[in-house]
């Protein structure tokens, strides 16, 4: 009998642990092709025209806005200073191991391999796309450290986040010397990186907080620093263009680059922000967005 018994036993378990891998063989199934119908959904393959190559625009489910906190003014926190919850790197499906949380703020610990050069590095988005917004943030810079905030941009296969991305720059002016580079002091700090310099420069010194600002509304942008404004432009304008041809990203040096900027934020003029590793150890904290209407 108590054969008999420990037979029925064993041949339950068997049929139990049947199942259950059979169950999980169809999650995984099912898993796999959700993400493989994911991916052929959310890449759009645009093919070269009039000199501009060929290129693969990423869209992926964004972060549902409502998880995150809001403040009585409608400003939304993205970063909250304990977790990197709605952040991940531009081109990956996780934080790159070397942004790390310091003191409640975002911190990319230096690699000495410059920009984007280590595997465990690379710069990072806020998974939404926003379109008309006011963004601020505080920032603060080591000693001859390089870093800069995105906005508007879109996730281009292969590419850069620059590629189709305005760039506030975020600059040891003292000490790096991209701050003697481009023309009338227009690579350094809140600057519109090779475009337009920041108009009063009034960056604090390496090691001291920075408060920054961006506001975009229909085409107009502002760039704020230390409670000014600095710089001023207006997006999809003959003026934008001509600022574009006059820089690195004109058509003749970078023709993807002019076409992606020309048409900045794509057919819905919207895009992620983001931060910029450029190998150097940067802090970001107190990240926050209120959505213009």
């Amino acid at each position: 009998m108590k054969k008999l018994n420990y037979l029925l036993v064993g041949l339950l378990a068997v049929a139990t642990l049947t199942t259950a891998c059979k169950k999980k063989a169809a999650a995984d199934a099912a898993e796999a092709t959700e993400e493989a119908t994911c991916c052929s959904k959310c890449e759009t393959e645009v093919p070269e025209a009039n000199g501009v190559p060929a290129y693969v625009v990423i869209n992926k489910p964004q972060v549902n806005l409502d998880e995150f906190a809001k403040d009585a003014e409608g400003f939304i926190t993205l970063f909250d200073g304990k977790s990197f919850k709605g952040w991940r790197g531009y081109g990956k499906s996780e934080m790159p191991a070397r942004w790390v949380i310091e003191d409640g703020a975002i911190k990319f610990s230096k690699s000495g391999g410059g920009e984007a050069q280590e595997a465990d590095g690379g710069d990072i988005m806020f998974d939404y796309k926003f379109k008309n917004f006011q963004l601020t943030f505080d920032w603060k810079v080591a000693k001859g450290s390089n870093s800069g905030v995105f906005f508007l941009a879109q996730e281009i296969k292969g590419q850069p986040i620059y590629i189709s991305s305005p760039e506030y720059q975020i600059l040891d002016n003292d000490n790096h010397p991209d701050a003697l580079l481009g023309e009338k002091s227009n690579r350094k700090s809140a600057s519109l990186y090779d475009m337009i310099p920041a108009v009063p420069q009034n960056a604090k010194p390496f090691g001291e907080w920075n408060t920054g600002g961006i506001i975009v509304y229909k085409g107009s942008v502002t760039h704020k620093q230390n409670g000014a404004n600095v710089v001023e432009y207006h997006l999809w304008t003959p003026q934008w263009k001509e600022l574009l041809q006059k820089s690195k990203f004109s058509q003749e040096k970078w023709p993807l680059a002019f076409e992606l900027l020309n048409n900045l934020g794509g057919a819905n003029r919207e895009g992620y922000i983001g931060l910029q590793d450029h190998g150097d150890d940067v802090w970001y904290r107190n990240i926050r967005i209120k959505i213009l209407e």
